[in-house]
């Protein structure tokens, strides 16, 4: 498994964060507090307090080029 966190500010973060997630086979998970997601719902990820950063994991230990994709939204 790859973990990062995330921060997804705007609209149209979260939609082009989607759009992103939506290429890859394998799952990812966005986790807040008690509360775990698809990253690939939309709806599910509005439903997460996104003024907090966010719990990133992906179920896979080949994650480079899916990390490299969404670096602008990792918090460092």
């Amino acid at each position: 498994m790859t973990k990062a966190t995330i921060m997804l500010t705007a609209i149209n973060d979260v939609k082009d964060f989607v759009g992103i997630v939506m290429k890859y086979d394998y799952d990812i998970d966005l986790i807040s507090g008690r509360y775990a997601v698809d990253a690939k719902s939309i709806m599910g990820i509005f439903s997460l307090d996104l003024t907090k950063p966010i719990e990133l994991n992906a179920h896979t230990d080949d994650a480079d080029k899916f990390l490299k994709e969404i670096e602008k939204y990792i918090v460092k």
